[in-house]
């Protein structure tokens, strides 16, 4: 999901989030990459929360984003399969859109390489060698590469900031069920966030499902996900979960009732304590660049920009200072 809506707070990282945004919207027409803009439709189920997202929605508008309230006569015209139930409006935020992850990163690398990168892959990085505090080399499971400069953009990754950074990154990362359909008849145009589940359809048809719970806080499930798997136990279990978020979908979309499962997911969002990116040079190493994401897919273009222009031009960009490493962490629930 490419957005910048309410939950981008403050000001200057919802601005971040329009450009990463716009950046997106660039780099789909450039590389042909697999991006569907339609916008998103969100909406709760109280009336409460609802006064409390108007006021949302009225203050992005105030910021430039092309986000409003629409009425229910609106959203039937807008999303026909959809069923609305007692909602009786719904936040519209006009420049959202949706990627496949992993087929734009396949496009990015292949443009990468034509252009004279060097890919290395599966490569895990096991040790950073350095001399008189600067970088000289990185050992890898494919041998030393001379290096220097490392970027550390390591997601939900626990300890890579600790081994490889000498800095700790403190972090929230929890996981989320992503589960992709069998291609369908077009039935969404937009990126849809009811209660309990959010969902966008892609070009190919398929549908794709996450939900908005999180795992339940219990020691069966701390255990299990101890590990930070990617896959569930078996597939049995995957569909299990797959049919749990499908029942809840098709509350909405009833359509989907009839939807074959693909393929079920467990994603780890990499979450630092404070809810926003962490970019720059690592306080203890500077040869070390971090670049762990929130929001990942959102920023993605916009952060590869800014964090080469600080790297090649050996310069520092002042707008990224709120996101430096060695900042102080504070818990803040934004969502």
């Amino acid at each position: 999901w490419i957005n910048a809506t309410w939950a981008k707070q403050p000001r200057a990282y919802h601005a971040l989030n329009r450009e990463g945004v716009s950046s997106w919207q660039t780099l789909a027409e450039e590389l042909d990459l697999p991006v569907r803009f339609g916008g998103s439709l969100e909406w709760f189920d109280s009336e409460e929360r609802q006064q409390w997202l108007a006021g949302q929605i009225a203050e992005q508008a105030e910021w430039g984003e092309p986000a409003r309230m629409v009425t229910r006569d609106e959203l039937v015209s807008m999303e026909p399969e959809i069923e609305f139930g007692q909602t009786g409006t719904a936040a519209f935020s006009g420049n959202d859109g949706a990627v496949d992850p992993v087929a734009a990163t396949n496009r990015l690398l292949s443009v990468a390489e034509e252009k004279g990168a060097e890919l290395r892959f599966p490569c895990e990085l096991t040790e950073v060698l350095l001399k008189n505090d600067r970088l000289v080399a990185v050992e890898t499971t494919q041998g030393r590469i001379d290096a220097d400069r490392v970027v550390l953009a390591t997601g939900a990754a626990e300890d890579a900031a600790r081994r490889f950074a000498a800095t700790e990154l403190p972090q929230r990362s929890r996981p989320g069920i992503i589960a992709i359909t069998a291609p369908m008849p077009r039935l969404l145009n937009c990126v849809i966030a009811p209660p309990g589940v959010h969902l966008h359809q892609r070009d190919d048809g398929r549908i794709v499902l996450g939900e908005q719970a999180g795992a339940p806080d219990t020691e069966a499930h701390a255990a299990r996900l101890a590990g930070r798997p990617n896959d569930f136990p078996s597939r049995q279990i995957a569909e299990e979960h797959a049919n749990r978020m499908l029942a809840i979908a098709r509350a909405y979309v009833p359509p989907v009732a009839e939807a074959e499962i693909e393929n079920v997911y467990i994603g780890w969002r990499p979450l630092p304590l404070d809810g926003h990116p962490v970019i720059g040079a690592s306080p203890a190493r500077r040869d070390v660049y971090l670049a762990v994401m929130h929001s990942g897919v959102t920023l993605a273009p916009v952060v590869g920009q800014l964090a080469a222009n600080e790297l090649i031009e050996q310069r520092t960009i002042e707008r990224l200072d709120a996101y430096r490493p060695g900042r102080n962490f504070e818990y803040v629930k934004r969502y």
